[in-house]
């Protein structure tokens, strides 16, 4: 269904940008100094910190693995994250965000490596502005890595989407909210293995190839920034 909101005029979208253009993204890891491992993202607007905790003893008890570690993430939105303040504590919809997040970092970290424990990552969304899974999912993975937690790649995420009849990269939030279609991916970049995929609205299958196409390239664009960011902490290490 055609949005009564024009988003994009002339080619340029509703935030001055080209059909296939990332929002600015500024990544940074190390950025706590109690966990073991952080990060934080300021991807357009969002503004999200992540911390990673073990591994450590299981708790409950019962809940132990003899063969491997067990992974918890946990997304939250700050209620000062969004114009409306959010009601503390967990929804509906952060649990569900959480699930699909750890289920996405379960296939990359070495979890068999740690028999016994858990690893926990905590992802603070401080300012919502669309994509806030996509960048949560970015920075967990960036303060995994920080935390010295072996795993097979990072995992890089992105959006595309639907906005006027015209597909396009990474939604800012007026077209999340007044576009066609929303279609976050999360992806492992060594083999492109998708760990995350949803999609919020209806594309054909020529715009969905499409839509994925364009994601793919924009997760791996992150990629690379998600290296850098790595890089600029431990090239400045005393050796």
């Amino acid at each position: 269904m055609e949005t009564e909101k024009k988003l994009i005029v002339d080619g340029v979208r509703v935030d001055g940008r080209k059909w296939d253009e990332l929002r600015d993204i500024k990544m940074k890891v190390g950025v706590l100094k109690n966990p073991v491992g952080s990060a934080s993202i300021e991807w357009g607007k969002n503004k999200v910190i992540a911390g990673v905790y073990g591994p450590r003893e299981v708790i409950p008890k019962f809940e132990e693995d003899s063969t491997k570690a067990i992974l918890k993430c946990e997304y939250n939105m700050a209620p000062f994250s969004v114009e409306d303040r959010k009601r503390p504590g967990p929804d509906r919809r952060s649990v569900e965000i959480s699930k699909v997040i750890t289920e996405a970092l379960s296939s990359v970290v070495l979890l068999e490596e740690f028999p016994n424990t858990q690893i926990n990552v905590y992802i603070e969304i401080l300012r919502a502005d669309a994509g806030t899974r996509i960048a949560g999912i970015t920075a967990a993975s960036l303060a995994l890595a920080d935390a010295g937690v072996p795993m097979k790649d990072l995992v890089a995420g992105c959006t595309s989407g639907k906005v006027n009849g015209e597909i396009v990269l990474d939604l800012c939030k007026e077209e999340d909210n007044y576009g066609d279609c929303d279609l976050p991916v999360a992806i492992i970049p060594k083999n492109k293995e998708i760990v995350l995929l949803q999609m919020d609205g209806i594309l054909t299958k020529e715009e969905f190839n499409k839509a994925f196409d364009l994601v793919v390239d924009g997760a791996m664009n992150v990629y690379e920034m998600q290296k850098k960011a790595l890089y600029e902490k431990y090239k400045n290490k005393d050796v």
